[in-house]
């Protein structure tokens, strides 16, 4: 027996709309990674929200920001993404496991690989910045949890939307104003990390859709 196939980890109804986000988020990755290409200071519109050249919290904001900061750290990443595939085991969804490991992975890749062709630099040389790898992980591990509990919820297009897109934003803004406020990035590089999340773990998520479902039909 086959038995009952697995749930997608991208729900079908979210499909062309995460899409259209995916596909708008790598332009704006794009863009500004042109713009700051090879730069070693902050831009225009990074002046306008915070200065970079100098930690701009004190206690007790301070403790807030560096807790948040430590979880786009390795140890605080990994327990992150053990928690959440033990979690996903727990629930029988194998197939959900595998995008919290994938999805952070490849928003991480990305972000890295982007950071040595942008070129962008801040407080040295050999201070990569752009886009900010601590904001794409935190973003890409609240999209995935997001597409998990719409998929657990059987929520439709919008609510299913919304429910991602707010899951999102609030966990790039809490790790993008951690560093930005901790000055380990400029307000572009918080911007660019999170547009990576956006564009890279959908595509993550109906790749790994298809290779589990290519993988079914062969044991059929």
């Amino acid at each position: 027996m086959s038995g009952r196939p697995a749930p997608a980890v991208l729900p079908p109804a979210l499909r062309a709309w995460l899409g259209l986000v995916a596909g708008l988020a790598a332009l704006v990755v794009a863009w500004v990674g042109v713009v700051h290409a090879g730069d070693s200071e902050s831009g225009a519109v990074d002046r306008w929200f915070i200065d970079p050249t100098a930690d701009s919290v004190g206690p007790p904001w301070r403790g807030v920001a560096l807790a948040t900061d430590f979880l786009g750290e390795p140890v605080g990443a990994a327990v992150l993404v053990t928690a959440a595939v033990v979690g996903c085991l727990l629930l029988r969804r194998p197939r959900a496991a595998v995008l919290v490991v994938a999805g952070a992975a490849v928003a991480v890749g990305v972000a890295t690989l982007l950071k040595y062709l942008v070129g962008r630099t801040i407080h040295g040389a050999d201070n990569l910045s752009f886009p900010s790898g601590h904001t794409a992980f935190l973003t890409a591990f609240a999209l995935v949890v997001a597409l998990l509990a719409v998929g657990r919820l059987g929520l439709g297009r919008a609510a299913g939307t919304l429910l991602v897109l707010a899951a999102s934003l609030v966990a790039g803004g809490a790790m993008g104003w951690a560093q930005a406020a901790l000055s380990a990035h400029y307000p572009t590089d918080v911007l660019g990390g999170w547009c990576t999340a956006l564009a890279v773990v959908p595509a993550t998520a109906w790749t790994v859709d298809r290779v589990a479902d290519a993988g079914r039909r062969e044991r059929r």
